[in-house]
């Protein structure tokens, strides 16, 4: 691996990016084949999460992918509270328990996982290696790319409409804007990490069938418009960062 990152940070990035989608993906029907959810995908996950994390921390990177306390604190952020909305909306529709206790503990488990690859994937590696150049463009890149990599949900099998997961799609953007935003600005990927974690856990315990589709689009809608408004807020309130490498 490293050998590819001192190539090409960028084609680093792009390689863990398809290998995650890719086994994830695999992983997924494996699991579904079973009828054990995320059976196959949990192990598949942690290898990954000690792969990319055992890299990281090996080559001393950890500090450039935002694994440090953020430059400022949590009031600067307004306290995340527009990223904790955006985390509980998943249980507007009601909290259930869909899946078996096994099901529910590996999906928890599986989620977590995903909040920091795709963190450290998406906001570590894709946008540091762009940063340097074009820290505008590297911003549009990181939330576009994540964004785009929620299309799999309309071939994957996951019951979503193409209206459903266009707009899925574009809550992905606005949540990707903010977040990349927020470690930019911040220095810090571990919040992040955390609301990213959170929030994909929370899925395993929200009701089956809680809002009608169309509702359920008008809610994310509001999001989308909630998180914009974050997305200016963290624009205009915390300063643009020095140029990469003058931190330390």
């Amino acid at each position: 691996m490293k050998k590819l990152y001192e190539k090409s940070e960028i084609g680093f990035a792009v390689a863990w990016i398809v290998a995650y989608v890719v086994l994830t993906s695999v992983a997924d029907n494996l699991s579904k084949g079973i009828g054990v959810a995320k059976c196959v995908t949990l192990p598949v996950h942690l290898l990954l999460c000690a792969a990319l994390l055992g890299f990281v921390f090996k080559n001393r990177l950890g500090e450039k992918y935002g694994f440090r306390r953020p430059f400022y604190p949590a009031s600067r952020f307004l306290y995340y509270l527009p990223l904790a909305v955006v985390a509980l909306s998943k249980l507007a529709g009601g909290v259930g328990l869909p899946m078996t206790p096994v099901e529910t503990a590996l999906f928890v488990l599986s989620m977590s996982c995903v909040g920091l690859l795709e963190e450290v994937i998406f906001r570590g590696l894709l946008f540091k290696a762009m940063e340097r150049e074009n820290a505008r463009r590297a911003i549009v890149v990181s939330a576009v790319t994540f964004g785009l990599g929620h299309i799999v949900n309309a071939f994957n099998g996951s019951g979503r409409s193409l209206p459903e997961t266009l707009v899925q799609i574009l809550f992905a953007v606005a949540v990707g804007f903010a977040l990349v935003l927020v470690f930019h600005r911040g220095g810090s990927l571990v919040p992040c990490i955390l609301f990213h974690a959170v929030n994909n856990a929370l899925g395993a315990f929200a009701a089956e069938g809680g809002f009608a589709p169309w509702v359920e689009m008008l809610v994310n809608g509001g999001i989308i418009l909630l998180i914009a408004a974050y997305c200016l807020w963290l624009v205009k309130r915390l300063p643009e960062p020095k140029p990469a490498g003058s931190r330390g």
